[in-house]
């Protein structure tokens, strides 16, 4: 379990600045208090807007899910595992949150349909890139469907440049609607094809108006999962890198992955990514490409089974380092 009281780290103890906790009272600053309710449980300067290279928006919807239920718990659960990672990385050789991580509250968006919602959390998400000032979002979901006001809000700010999209997925989620929902987590995709162009990677399981969609749509490319296995790793993210443009929003649902490793998600299907070569092409991704924005959407915690939400914590964090390593890189962190 990780030493996460080290005194000689700064940014963990009880002299948290503004931006943290409530503190108790000055006589009882020394007890051994939890970890703040954050992501990795930050409780100094490195969690405090002002610092952050990154900022977490929990997003807990859930309304158009079809088949397992339980998003609405996963932005908690991600939270909660986040709190027990170690905050060193062999990759990095160093600690990515020392770059500043800033926990919003959760966003609760309202219960009046899901056209309603999906309307306010772009009104809403539009007013957060407005205070960002140049670090990156990244949303924690929930159902899928909350990518497209992110999408949408993300591509208003870009004026003529379009948009690229980077979905991680098992579904191509390219329905013009599903069980009466317009804004379904279904429909995500194809509701954001006006503003933005697709690269769908690890798809699996689509229906037929959906792979008319594709052909239909030039600016749909996909990566189907059977390609990424078989052959070289570097042929299929050397297509994927190339169909995508300089500035990318990245969509990662966690069905992605085989349920060999995420059995924790509404939708399960089998011949899903592996650990390793995804981590390679998403840190490729960030070195070849702008990353403006990112969620990682449809964890359904199971009761006693940690390891998933965990793994997912992880996955977040990978990619916040690899996008404070390119911005390092870039010399604009």
């Amino acid at each position: 379990m990780p030493n996460r009281r080290d005194p000689e780290v700064p940014g963990r103890g009880a002299d948290a600045d503004a931006a943290g906790p409530p503190l108790p009272p000055r006589a009882l600053r020394d007890l051994p208090w939890e970890l703040p309710h954050r992501f990795l449980g930050l409780d100094g300067p490195e969690a405090s807007f002002d610092r952050a290279g990154a900022v977490i928006l929990p997003v807990p919807y859930e309304s158009t899910t079809s088949y397992g239920g339980g998003t609405r718990a996963g932005p908690g659960a991600i939270l909660e595992a986040s709190r027990f990672l170690e905050l060193y990385d062999q990759e990095h050789a160093g600690e990515p949150s020392r770059h500043g991580i800033h926990t919003l509250p959760a966003l609760e968006l309202t219960r009046e349909g899901s056209t309603a919602a999906m309307a306010e959390l772009e009104a809403h998400y539009g007013q957060v890139l407005e205070v960002l000032d140049g670090r990156l979002a990244v949303m924690l979901g929930g159902e899928h469907a909350i990518s497209a006001p992110a999408i949408r809000a993300t591509a208003g700010r870009l004026g003529a440049e379009r948009l690229s999209v980077l979905q991680m997925d098992a579904h191509a989620d390219l329905r013009d609607g599903y069980e009466g929902a317009p804004w379904s987590h279904a429909s995500f995709a194809y509701r954001t094809l006006d503003v933005a162009d697709f690269v769908q990677v690890g798809i699996r399981a689509v229906s037929t108006p959906e792979v008319e969609v594709m052909d239909r749509e030039e600016g749909v490319h996909v990566i189907w999962a059977q390609e990424m296995f078989g052959g070289p790793d570097d042929e299929w993210m050397d297509r994927a890198l190339e169909a995508l443009g300089s500035r990318v929003y990245l969509t990662f649902d966690v069905d992605y992955f085989d349920p060999s490793l995420m059995p924790s998600t509404g939708t399960p299907e089998p011949g899903g990514g592996d650990w390793y070569p995804t981590l390679r092409f998403l840190r490729r991704v960030f070195s070849e490409r702008e990353v403006v924005g990112m969620d990682v959407v449809e964890l359904a915690p199971a009761p006693g089974l940690h390891a998933p939400d965990f793994l997912v914590a992880k996955l977040v964090y990978k990619l916040l380092g690899y996008h404070f390593e390119a911005t390092a890189g870039r010399g604009t962190s």
